[in-house]
């Protein structure tokens, strides 16, 4: 099935887009990101003056204290690694509102093996370097530094944790293990950091009383476990507190689809701003423990007593902790962090706005298109599916699109059986159009059938697409068709904004 709507005008007063603020946003965004970057890079230069500063080159008299200097070096350069990588998972908002969530956690993730690497390396050649100036060889002087040294038991845990926590997230050993298992390791992480920091300062004369080198690690460890501490455990648990939120009901959407509906205070409070997501805990036996990252399917609606509002998730089973969530009571309490992510309005940069959703990810874009500013007949939105039952929200998307002049097409039908091999078959999907044969031609994977074997690409659909925001959201692999197919039709990176919800 191939239709469209093309409402003749909004029925309702559309919030005006502004190219000149939205360009200005997105130039105040890479501004903060690079600022970050520099950042990341500066405190790793500073880790290495400061011990320059503080005489460590000039012990350096023989080949054992070059060795022994170079593993001091990957230990400062490891450890200040490992001290960035925490601050990305902390949910601290101004990396979350310049680079995204998950894109976070993505650099997070690419920082572990470097990190492990750099403290393998300090280990290794400290012990090397030790040994060379004691006749003893690695292992006798790694043993010496164990039984004799205070608070080096204490290192060698924590290398050995950091080890299991780097292991524990290849995907390949990840994804034997369900998610608590891997969350409960990862929290290990706090312990290896912990457990590292005694014989930094107990150790030799690094981090000795009066120098730079001593000053700088104990704020930068404190402002890092400060930031944990803020954003991870006291700003959850006031907003879970200042909400009071609680099921109202649970009602069915589509087969295996329902939306939860939950009754809290100053809801307004608690907005995503269109797209963006929460990690919701609904506490009830067997479900407390299990965190669902899930945006809003709509704008909080304000009900009455004043102070007192409405909102709503949508969620499909996708597995058993998502199933259960369908037999949710009335009346019970529920935990929420959040928002998180960049999948709103503060990601946009020009006026015109393409939102392109497949299955449960339409759940999103209904709500950024509730919300989000734009001028009729500058929006174009596009729904896929194997057949309309799984236009979900399909309805009151369609009545936002008559109220507010957006143009709809809904795509439905299954892929083509080269389309399915392809995707199957082809690790290169998610590259760059042109990098080779098999993205450029398979771009319209995402198309049905019908569509595809017609020839017709993204740009039939949305004619300015290459000067307009492109919102996407579904399943992993049609994802990097529609990017594909983007890209292929003039669309810049900056343009195109997908976030996967993560943890």
């Amino acid at each position: 099935m191939h239709s469209v709507l093309k409402p003749p005008s909004p029925k309702l007063a559309n919030k005006p887009a502004s190219t000149t603020s939205f360009e200005a946003q997105g130039r105040r965004r890479m501004f903060r990101a690079d600022l970050l970057a520099v950042g990341l890079w500066s405190s790793l230069a500073i880790s290495v003056a400061l011990w320059l500063a503080d005489g460590g080159a000039s012990s350096i008299g023989t080949v054992g204290d070059a060795v022994t200097a170079a593993g001091i070096v990957a230990g400062l350069v490891g450890m200040d690694l490992v001290l960035v990588m925490l601050l990305l998972a902390a949910r601290i908002p101004l990396i979350d509102a310049t680079v995204g969530h998950d894109r976070a956690l993505e650099f997070h993730r690419r920082l572990g093996k470097p990190s492990l690497y750099l403290l393998l390396a300090h280990g290794v050649l400290v012990a090397i370097g030790y040994g060379m100036a004691e006749g003893l060889d690695p292992v006798s002087e790694s043993i010496a530094l164990w039984t004799l040294v205070p608070d080096m038991w204490l290192a060698f845990v924590s290398l050995a944790l950091f080890i299991g926590i780097v292991l524990t997230s290849l995907v390949i050993v990840r994804r034997r293990f369900p998610y608590e298992f891997w969350y409960c390791v990862h929290l290990l992480t706090y312990l290896a950091v912990a457990t590292s920091i005694p014989h930094q300062f107990s150790v030799g004369g690094l981090f000795a009383e009066g120098t730079w080198q001593r000053w700088y690690w104990m704020a930068l460890c404190v402002a890092t476990g400060a930031a944990l501490i803020w954003y991870r455990v006291v700003t959850p648990l006031r907003a879970t507190f200042r909400h009071q939120l609680t099921v109202h009901g649970v009602v069915p959407e589509a087969p295996g689809v329902v939306s939860i509906v939950m009754d809290g205070l100053h809801v307004d409070r608690l907005t995503g701003h269109g797209g963006r997501f929460f990690i919701w805990r609904f506490l009830a036996p067997g479900l407390w423990w299990h965190a669902h990252p899930f945006s809003m399917s709509a704008e909080p609606r304000p009900t009455s007593p004043p102070g007192v509002g409405q909102i709503r998730i949508t969620v499909r089973n996708l597995g058993k902790g998502s199933a259960a969530l369908a037999s949710l009571k009335p009346g019970t309490k529920v935990a929420v962090e959040g928002p998180y992510g960049l999948f709103s309005s503060a990601a946009r940069t020009r006026r015109r706005l393409v939102l392109i959703g497949a299955g449960i990810g339409i759940t999103p874009l209904r709500a950024l298109l509730e919300s989000t500013p734009f001028s009729p007949g500058d929006a174009t939105v596009i729904l896929r599916g194997g057949s309309p039952d799984e236009l979900y929200l399909g309805r009151e998307i369609m009545a936002l699109c008559e109220a507010r002049g957006a143009t709809l097409y809904h795509l439905t039908g299954p892929r083509s059986r080269r389309q399915q091999a392809t995707a199957a078959k082809s690790p290169t999907a998610g590259g760059h159009p042109g990098a080779n044969g098999t993205v450029a031609r398979d771009a319209a994977g995402w198309l049905p059938a019908e569509a595809a074997d017609a020839g017709y690409r993204l740009v039939d659909y949305a004619p300015d697409l290459a000067d307009a925001d492109i919102y996407i959201c579904g399943p992993s692999a049609w994802t990097r068709h529609v990017i594909a197919d983007a890209k292929s039709s003039g669309a810049k990176d900056e343009q195109i904004h997908n976030e996967r919800f993560d943890w």
